[in-house]
This record gives structure tokens, C-alpha cells and sequence, in this order.
């Protein structure tokens, strides 16, 4: 289970954060998470809960945002929603593309804290 690698990571940036601002208490952790990213949700926020035990963040909500695919396509020079996220293909002209614009983010995105 890689979540809690993933996890564990991500606690140790929020923590180093948290003494950075003399904070009390991490209220709120945001995650952007892509589709694409490989990541079980359900099993990273069962690694938070472990990872965040006994630290700042114990009470914290943990709010993860999907990020969905999107691709671009040469032809049409524009950005598509890709809702099949194995074949890229472009709604306009019906091109494939391989060029993958978004789904695969994993990012620590907002920190709130006291």
C-alpha cells in the first residue's frame, strides 16, 4: 500500500509547515489528487488517520479534490475533457492524443492552521 508513503510524505511537509508558523493545530489539509495518479483514496485517507495520530494534525480534515483528465489535441490546438481516461480522444475532430494536460496531480494543496 503506497498511500501511506504518500501519506507519511505529505504529513512530514504539513508538520515542518506547521512549526514553520509556530502553529498550535493543523485544522485542514488539502490534497489534489488526479484520476490518473494511481492513488486509492479510501486507502490514503486510512493512512492519515494512522500518520496523523499523536501530531498537530490528529483533528484535522483531510479533503481530498479529484482532478479529472483533460488532453490536448494538436489538430484542434484546444484542451479536452477526456472521459475515457485509457483513449485520449479529441470530441472536435476525433484525433487521438497523447498529450495527457492534467489527471495525473498529486499535490499537497492548502494547509489550514492555528
Amino acid at each position: 500500500m503506497h498511500e501511506v508513503g504518500i501519506m507519511s510524505s505529505a504529513m512530514e511537509t504539513v508538520l515542518a509547515q506547521a512549526r514553520a508558523h509556530h502553529a498550535t493545530r493543523v485544522c485542514r489539509i488539502v490534497l489534489r489528487i488526479g484520476v490518473l495518479a494511481g492513488v486509492e483514496v479510501e486507502a490514503l485517507r486510512f493512512a492519515f488517520e494512522v500518520v496523523a495520530r499523536d501530531t498537530l494534525a490528529a483533528k484535522a480534515e483531510l479533503e481530498i479534490e479529484s482532478v479529472s483528465v483533460r488532453a490536448y489535441c494538436a489538430t484542434c490546438a484546444e484542451e479536452f475533457d477526456a472521459k475515457d481516461s485509457f483513449v485520449l480522444t479529441c470530441p472536435r475532430c476525433g484525433n487521438f492524443s497523447g498529450d495527457l494536460r492534467q489527471g495525473r496531480e498529486l499535490e499537497l494543496s492548502r494547509i489550514d492552521m492555528l
